[in-house]
């Protein structure tokens, strides 16, 4: 029997409702800590409250889109933290061109 991934092992941990959000809250603050990195933000600035309910958005978002497109596990948990990084504005550009592209 092969050792799970860590994405595998946080699902039989926790469940895969909170390894969807744990993976949005992840694509969340890595494009929080780039804002900090260029000197736009303050990494504890009122700004970081607003990354979460982007995060529960996205992972909202990214979790259908995910079953929509036939995605299993852990899969699925690395497509929601992607559209997390690039949160509601990069995620519509980038679902708008392949769902076009599917045409």
């Amino acid at each position: 029997m092969q050792d799970p991934s860590f994405i595998e092992m946080m699902d039989r941990l926790f469940g895969g409702a909170v390894t969807t959000l744990i993976g949005a809250f992840t694509g969340r603050l890595m494009y929080h800590s780039g804002e900090v990195k260029l000197g736009k933000r303050r990494f504890f600035g009122k700004e970081l409250l607003w990354e979460i309910p982007v995060a529960v958005g996205m992972a909202l978002i990214g979790e259908a889109a995910a079953s929509y497109m036939g995605l299993g596990q852990p899969v699925s948990t690395g497509f929601v933290a992607t559209l997390a990084y690039l949160g509601p504005r990069g995620a519509e550009a980038l679902l708008g061109a392949w769902l076009g592209r599917k045409k």
